[in-house]
């Protein structure tokens, strides 16, 4: 099943600042009540593979894998479009129709970053301090947020810096996804820790279905100690974390399998992560070698390989 999205709002301006104190002063929201999934974490009463904890099996109010939202900011020239409609004088009825001028939006300048994966693009965030590669046939979108919605039962999660592959390969369902990526805040200190609760969050709030109730396995990989790079060629602890995830429930275009990965860099007070998620049954997404790949490419950029860019502006008329 391909990731089934309800936009829930567009941001104007937004200038993909959410990271660390550091990567760019993001502030996580909170998200409690997350279940760890790593062997040396997982409470012995709800394991069920060795290790690993199996979510809870209770009824959801909530839209599952439909409720990923997207906040597009390259979409603000409706906004203004609509401004600028509200706000000119009407005209009276005997009055002849006036043509409008187009409305041109200029979107705001960011920051790129060279890939350092031959043949991949690359994705930045956090004004460049930041920035991971993705294959080919993906599409980075770095200037969307996206996610699933937080209600009393999941955690959710929300991620910036965002890439794509596979969008709208499933007939008739417009917003499906094979998979994607994104950068996100943890509010834990430790790297593995913060591993351990963005699996969860993504793979809980991903993959069960609507109505529940939350029959999704995990089972965790062994866990991987690395070194995450800064800009500055400082290096800092961080952890590397990829689960399978079984989907307890079918449908259409319902995958039996997906991957999720994540990479989590131990920031002092938090920790920053990147998060890499597939379906499995379909062409085209990423199996474990490449979502590894994804994850080892995620570094700090030095200043001098950042370049600012402005898109070309876009006309409505």
């Amino acid at each position: 099943m391909g990731l089934f999205g309800k936009k829930r709002g567009d941001e104007p301006g937004y200038e993909d600042k959410e990271a660390l104190s550091g990567f760019g002063g993001y502030q996580p929201s909170d998200s409690p009540g997350y279940e760890p999934v790593a062997p040396e974490l997982a409470p012995a009463p709800e394991r069920v593979e060795p290790g690993l904890a199996e979510p809870a099996k209770q009824p959801m109010s909530r839209s599952g894998r439909r409720a990923m939202y997207g906040f597009f900011a390259t979409l603000g020239v409706i906004a203004v479009a609509t401004l600028v409609n509200n706000g000119s004088d009407r005209s009276s009825s005997s009055s002849p129709p006036t043509s409008r001028a187009p409305v041109v939006y200029t979107p705001s300048p960011r920051v790129v970053a060279p890939p350092v994966t031959d043949g991949w693009q690359s994705v930045a965030g956090a004004d460049g301090q930041v920035a991971y590669d993705v294959p080919p046939n993906w599409t980075p979108k770095p200037g969307t947020i996206h996610g699933w919605e937080k209600t009393p039962l999941v955690p959710g999660i929300r991620m910036f810096s965002s890439a794509f592959v596979g969008d709208d390969y499933c007939p008739g369902v417009r917003g499906s996804r094979i998979g994607g990526s994104g950068l996100t805040t943890v509010k834990v200190a430790d790297a593995p820790g913060a591993a351990n609760k963005a699996l969860y969050d993504l793979s809980v709030s991903a993959y069960n279905p609507d109505e529940g109730p939350l029959s999704a396995k995990i089972v965790a990989d062994p866990p991987q100690t690395t070194e995450f790079t800064l800009g500055t060629g400082k290096k800092v602890p961080a952890n590397i974390l990829i689960a399978e995830v079984t989907l307890g429930y079918t449908g259409t275009c319902v995958p039996k399998r997906a991957l999720v990965g994540v990479q989590a860099v131990d920031m002092g007070d938090a920790s920053a992560a990147l998060l890499v998620y597939s379906d499995q049954d379909q062409q085209g997404g990423a199996d474990r070698e490449q979502i590894l790949k994804i994850l080892k490419t995620y570094r700090g950029v030095p200043e001098a390989d950042r370049k600012t860019i402005t898109p070309p502006p876009s006309t409505l008329r």
